[in-house]
């Protein structure tokens, strides 16, 4: 291929910037003419006075100008540039043949299509170009036998038309197939095949050919059958010049009028069939996306909102009509900081920040509901203005907004009384702590057992017991200080935080609540019972380490109450003696630590149902404690454990048996094993699971660690970090007990569990008990929305395991889908 000279220039004019690059791209990188840029008519033609140009390549629409005129201003001489300099129209939409005849009048020497702008290297490189002088001529063919006449017509139009001419029929079609004229001069009389029978020929070959008849013969009826067989006119000889050129010239347009004609229409019947086609489409996608149940939505740059489906109604109580065109801050809950937050979220996007985000924000709707949004948007940009917009999705949350508020006031309050929880207790006990640690205080801590409440409970029955708990929470709240904290931390045991009160001042408190407590009668189905209690009090002074030491002194000064008689309150005094039956409790829990030391344990394994697939998923390790040939179950020594601070010690016995018996039974596909919150302090834990799971060559991913949610919340930090390193290993993780505890789900957030154990006193009576089913649903919910899996505990019947099914909750365990068992008995 033959390059241009390098020191040739080249005028490149485009008004449209991104095509120009385009066009400007390819001939940089495919010739060595040096472009000189023009992004209007007015800078090309300031361009073309200055310098020589070798080369122009223009568009047709110039601002208020066009290449038509610059073409005709360059073939006039007027400027710097020769006027034959070649010239090529680059046309962005274009009707071929009209385009080309029209390029021909104006002396372009080539016309493209942008979208064929690949070919545009080569036009210049190779000099592929048509001669300027054929651009301006049309070609005609003249078939005539007499030289005369031949002669006459070439005089006549050689100054416009490129002439051939044959002496017959013969010769003139097989001139005629050769290539294309536009126009043919046709003899009626013709030595050989008659004028009439090649006009014939060439009208079944090719009707748009305009043929002019030339014919000795005046009368209007041989015109009007040469009219009718194809002609495009007429002239009779003796012909004069004038009339000769002006029915030529006429002619010569026909074929140009007729396909130009034709390709217009072609092409607008193919711009509505398209129309109708994207129109068709449009509506498809319109109905697809109406039928969706998110909210989808375009922001222009602005964030104004530029598109919506039919869920955005539905949601908010506004038409589409009325919010196109308006910002979705519009539509905030209310002015100031709401709306400053959604946007600036808006901006994060719009600024080109990142390039997706998600997030949640309150609306009000038409009715002047508030409604939780969960936004998921992306940034888009636009090819042609280059501005940023935003799509993307937004989904009503407030039935999960409104679960989780449940959820987390149930977790933070005990759902009898209304009164705070152990869990929020115990959180609030390490905060006075703390504080009494740094010099504050002293705070007293109140340890509040009811006496002789176990005879309503179990003459009466629950029903009559709960009511009396709920007066007793209200009688004692009544008493205490704004500032004072109450939690009910279990059947019939609570405690009091009183920042900043000296012992005389809470022992006077403790005896008043005694007092109010005596005189409370309880009067049930024409029976009066009396409820007193008894007051365990100790003083938060800074000086224990933890607050598991100051709850063990209020443990102990409330077990010293009930032996001076009940119905009183005692201040805790290391001095004190310790009775027989504390000593002996004592003397238990050391005896359960030899025992677990010993390795007495016995692990039983209960297996957990797919409910979905009725298939076993997997099985959970229940240990049990042998001792004097008896069989201890959990709740009679892991309390013992607990007080002591020797859970590190039961979970290591538990976590090397399960490991053993994973390695003897491959049946056990996969086990899972719970962890106490001591556990996940013990900086050994973890390399003690690794050297297991080496000595017996046993997966871990065979293994799903539990741990209640209460236990979870004793170190967040430190329990994210074990978690983590266990998944490292290949360990799943479970959080237990799960609806009994955690204050906020931030914390669920936070902890990457895979699934969740449902509480089992919302599943026993699940089937009975509306508010255990909605909390189930609202637990299920919940984890659902956050991609755990749920596990239900204490399914007892198939009417309940239904239920569970019907909600969509994983995995199922009870008696009734199989009891715990000894390994040998689970495998006969």
């Amino acid at each position: 291929m033959s390059q241009s000279n390098p020191s040739k220039q080249l005028l490149l004019l485009n008004t449209n910037a991104e095509r120009f690059e385009v066009l400007r791209k390819l001939l940089v990188e495919q010739t060595n003419l040096t472009i000189v840029p023009a992004d209007s008519s007015k800078v090309a033609i300031e361009i073309l006075k200055q310098q020589p140009i070798d080369f122009i390549v223009s568009n047709i629409n110039l601002d208020n100008f066009d290449g038509w005129r610059l073409a005709r201003m360059v073939r006039s001489g007027v400027l710097k540039c020769p006027s034959d300099t070649p010239f090529v129209l680059v046309a962005n939409t274009w009707c071929e043949h009209l385009a080309s005849a029209t390029a021909r009048e104006f002396g372009i020497n080539r016309l493209i299509a942008f979208s064929e702008c690949e070919k545009l290297p080569r036009i210049v490189n190779d000099g592929d170009l048509a001669p300027l002088e054929d651009m301006k001529k049309a070609s005609l063919l003249v078939i005539e036998d007499n030289l005369d006449t031949r002669e006459l017509v070439y005089r006549i139009l050689s100054t416009r038309f490129n002439i051939e001419h044959a002496v017959d029929g013969e010769q003139g079609l097989a001139k005629w197939r050769e290539k294309d004229y536009s126009l043919v001069l046709l003899d009626v009389m013709l030595p050989g095949m008659s004028g009439n029978q090649v006009l014939d020929v060439m009208m079944k070959e090719k009707s748009s050919q305009s043929v002019v008849i030339m014919t000795a013969n005046h009368t209007m009826e041989l015109a009007e059958e040469l009219m009718l067989n194809g002609a495009a006119d007429f002239v009779t000889k003796p012909f004069r010049a004038e009339q000769l050129r002006r029915v030529c010239e006429s002619a010569s347009r026909r074929e140009d009028f007729i396909i130009s004609n034709l390709q217009f229409a072609n092409k607008v019947e193919s711009l509505n069939k398209s129309r109708a086609q994207y129109r068709k489409i449009s509506e498809q996608h319109q109905q697809l996306l109406d039928q969706i149940g998110s909210v989808i939505i375009e922001l222009d740059s602005q964030g104004q909102i530029c598109f919506l489906n039919k869920a955005w109604e539905k949601f908010t109580g506004y038409s589409i009509d009325e919010s196109n065109q308006r910002s979705l801050l519009d539509f905030m809950e209310k002015p100031g900081s709401p709306s400053a937050y959604l946007s600036n979220e808006i901006n994060v996007l719009l600024s080109g920040q990142t390039s997706s985000h998600s997030f949640e924000f309150r609306l009000k709707n038409k009715f002047n509901e508030e409604i939780w949004m969960e936004a998921k948007f992306d940034v888009n940009l636009a090819s042609e203005q280059g501005e940023r917009y935003i799509s993307g999705t937004i989904d009503n949350v407030t039935s999960r907004k409104k679960a989780q508020k449940d959820l987390e006031y149930l977790a933070m309050h005990d759902g009898l009384t209304g009164l705070y929880n152990r869990v929020y207790f115990e959180n609030e006990l390490k905060q006075f702590t703390a504080t009494a640690a740094r010099g504050n205080g002293p705070h007293a801590l109140f340890y509040l057992d009811l006496d002789r409440f176990k005879v309503i409970n179990d003459t009466l029955g629950h029903h009559h017991g709960d009511m009396v708990l709920r007066n007793i929470s209200s009688l004692i709240s009544s008493r205490i200080r704004e500032s004072d904290f109450i939690a009910r931390i279990g059947g019939d045991e609570f405690a009091l935080l009183l920042p900043n009160t000296d012992m005389q001042t809470a022992l006077l408190l403790a005896n008043n609540i005694c007092q109010l407590l005596d005189a409370y009668q309880c009067e049930i189905e024409e029976q009066v019972f009396k409820v007193n209690c008894s007051i365990g009090i100790a003083e938060i002074n800074g000086g224990e380490f933890s607050a598991q030491d100051y709850m063990k002194q209020a443990d102990i000064a409330l077990y010293a109450a009930k032996k001076m008689g009940r119905n009183t309150a005692h201040i805790y005094n290391q001095n004190d003696v310790l009775s027989k039956e504390l000593q002996a409790s004592m003397e238990w829990a050391r005896t359960i630590h030899q025992a677990v030391a010993d390795d007495n344990l016995i692990l039983h394994f209960q297996p957990i149902y797919h409910i979905a697939s009725k298939q076993i998923a997997y099985y959970e390790a229940l240990v049990r404690l042998e001792l004097d040939d008896k069989i201890i179950m959990p709740g009679e020594f892991i309390p013992a454990l607990e007080r002591e601070g020797d859970m590190n010690l039961l979970d290591r016995q538990v976590i090397s048996k399960a490991i053993t018996y994973l390695a003897d039974y491959p049946q056990l596909t996969q086990v899972a094993i719970n962890l106490s919150a001591q556990g996940f302090s013990d900086e050994r834990l973890l390399p003690f699971i690794e050297e297991k799971l080496l000595e017996y060559q046993v997966n871990a991913n065979r293994i799903i660690f539990e741990l209640t949610e209460s236990a979870s919340l004793s170190n967040i930090s430190a329990t994210q970090v074990i978690i983590e390193k266990l998944s490292n290993l290949g360990c799943a993780f479970s959080i237990d007990d799960f609806g009994t505890g955690f204050s906020t789900f931030t914390y669920l957030k936070q902890l990457p569990a895979q699934s969740v154990k449902i509480d089992g006193s919302f599943i026993v009576d699940l089937a009975n008990n509306s508010v255990d089913l909605a909390l189930v649903k609202a637990i299920y919910e919940v984890a659902n929305a956050l991609d755990k899996k749920t596990v239900a505990e204490f399914v007892e019947n198939e009417q309940v395991l239904n239920i569970l099914a019907d909600i969509g909750v994983t995995y199922a365990q009870g008696y009734h889908l199989g009891k715990p068992q000894a390994v040998d008995t689970l495998f006969e």
